[in-house]
């Protein structure tokens, strides 16, 4: 009886296949003559890997409002660095198609590049990381270069590189693996079988990115052409009765290195849950107010905006900001007054909540008191002078001085329910956090910082005091826990805003203490009682630690 050849996928009885694992490169698709995935996989790899960088770095730009994705600011790097008889030359030739061309040819020269970088892997991980690399060091630059560019707009570069390398390793890893078990059984074979190339692993795992990536740009351009145009739309709205923020005199002391009064809208911190900020047309938003009331009150923007608008300047703060914190800042709102709008629609005896409702379904309960007393509360259209920033609740949101955020300002606005708190659990109090939370009292030193070093002597130590809708009334620093010492206030323009504070203490050599504390204007003074910021707000003294020389 013949033996059959081993390897040979033949049965006893059957002749034995006359070609050998070098030979039988045709009933291996994708695997070489030497047992190991062909070039061709490797390539469309650094394709499939490329391509996904390019779609996860597009997403990031229109997500984020960037004008320019990194492959459209290469595009243009390139126009300003192309002399001019060139660039004429190029135009008297394809005419108007000049830059749909150039940007079809980037991404052509890119495929090349991704293929390169895929058939490197194959021979040198840390090569194909230089490959990668030097790709998106290119598209750093162009960004960088460009006209306005912020730091901030290199999070696509980062963004594409990442999903890049991660794509790649992931699809490579199946390809060495099947060098790896072609190698350990010294034979190449058939398709589907466990020791040559996982052809349908590897042709998966390639579709899944591929398509995932197609579907990353598609969702990128829609969210991107909606962000434009409300943008735009943000950009031409002329605020009627919105007036430019001018700090009153003498809330500003001259300490180098203390926290500006005002905070500018960029600054501003920003905290939300959603992955993606709505963008809403202002013709498109409505804010329906119902529940235990009267009469049920649907405004559009244009109605809000025929009112009678309200200004002032007004502290806001996270309920998530540690002791020494920085998610807070002070800025100019302007709005309608909300004590107005819910007398309008009428509430009912036994309401005590309003429940708001964001237009991505966040939700907050804010007592109906806060909203309805002589507090300057309002549905706030206008931040710093101008229209909100989308971020920051365009073109909509509710601001209520004395309250932490997570209670009262809910960013995009779109309905109201006047009820009661024992009929419903808002998004942050379904997670532990309390159902009514009021500003605490609190201060910090912003210089010197933590760890500084400081000449012996008289030290300047500065920063800020907050105490929402009652007023800062004194402030007070102490050294190593001795006496607490009186600081110097800066003028208060409102109850409603924080306060600069500065003192100058005596230290002698070597490493001291500082802590701060202050009191409210009702001679409350503020705890010194450590308390994490859940349920409801952190409580402390702020304190630095410094070294005299």
């Amino acid at each position: 009886m013949p033996t059959p050849t081993r390897g040979s996928g033949t049965s006893p009885g059957r002749k034995a296949s006359a070609c050998t694992p070098r030979s039988c490169l045709s009933q291996n698709r994708g695997v070489s003559a030497s047992g190991h995935p062909s070039r061709p996989a490797w390539w469309v790899a650094g394709v499939v890997a490329g391509g996904a960088g390019l779609a996860a770095s597009y997403f990031a730009a229109m997500v984020m409002s960037i004008r320019e994705s990194p492959v459209v600011a290469v595009a243009e790097l390139i126009i300003k660095l192309t002399p001019g008889p060139i660039a004429e030359k190029a135009i008297s030739i394809v005419g108007q198609r000049d830059k749909p061309l150039l940007v079809t040819g980037i991404l052509v020269g890119l495929a090349l590049v991704f293929a390169l970088t895929g058939g490197l892997a194959r021979r040198s991980w840390w090569l194909t990381m230089v490959g990668v690399g030097s790709v998106s060091l290119l598209g750093g630059v162009a960004v960088v270069v460009q006209h306005g560019s912020e730091s901030t707009d290199l999070i696509p570069v980062v963004v594409g590189f990442v999903a890049w390398v991660v794509c790649l390793s992931v699809l490579t890893e199946s390809l060495r693996s099947g060098e790896r078990d072609a190698s350990v059984s010294g034979t190449a074979t058939g398709p589907d079988q466990p020791g040559g190339l996982p052809r349908r692993g590897f042709l998966v795992g390639a579709g899944l990115v591929a398509a995932a990536s197609v579907g990353v740009a598609v969702l990128g351009r829609v969210i991107g052409r909606g962000r434009r145009q409300v943008e735009a739309a943000r950009r031409l709205l002329r605020l009627q009765g919105v007036s430019a923020p001018e700090p009153p005199p003498g809330v500003s002391l001259d300490v180098a290195g203390i926290t500006s009064w005002q905070t500018p809208n960029d600054d501003f911190y920003l905290i939300h849950t959603v992955l993606i900020p709505p963008a809403i047309d202002p013709k498109d938003w409505r804010l329906r107010i119902h529940g235990m009331v009267e009469r049920e009150v649907v405004l559009t923007y244009e109605d809000l905006m025929d009112r009678e608008l309200t200004e002032g300047w007004v502290t806001l703060n996270c309920v998530s900001n540690p002791v020494g914190g920085d998610l807070i800042g002070n800025a100019w709102w302007s709005g309608v007054r909300t004590a107005d709008l819910l007398a309008e629609a009428g509430v009912k005896d036994g309401a005590d909540a309003v429940l708001q409702t964001s237009d991505d379904g966040w939700t907050c309960g804010t007592p109906v008191a806060a909203l309805t007393d002589d507090r300057n509360a309002m549905l706030a259209v206008g931040m710093n002078g101008e229209a909100l920033p989308i971020e920051h609740g365009f073109p909509v949101r509710t601001l209520v001085p004395g309250l932490y955020g997570f209670v009262s300002a809910c960013k995009w606005v779109v309905d109201w329910e006047v009820t009661s708190f024992s009929e419903f659990s808002a998004f942050w109090t379904d997670r532990g956090w309390s159902e009514q939370a009021p500003v605490k009292i609190a201060s910090r030193i912003d210089v010197p910082r933590d760890g500084d070093e400081v000449d012996a002597g008289d030290v300047r130590v500065g920063g800020m005091a907050w105490a929402q809708h009652t007023g800062i009334g004194a402030v007070e620093v102490s050294v190593d826990g001795g006496a607490w010492q009186p600081a110097e206030i800066a003028s208060a323009t409102n109850i409603d805003s924080w306060v600069q504070w500065t003192a100058n203490v005596a230290v002698e050599k070597g490493n001291h203490i500082l802590r701060v504390r202050a009191t409210d204007s009702d001679g409350l003074v503020q705890t010194g009682a450590v308390a994490d910021v859940i349920p409801d707000g952190a409580t402390g003294w702020h304190q630095v630690s410094v070294q005299v020389t």
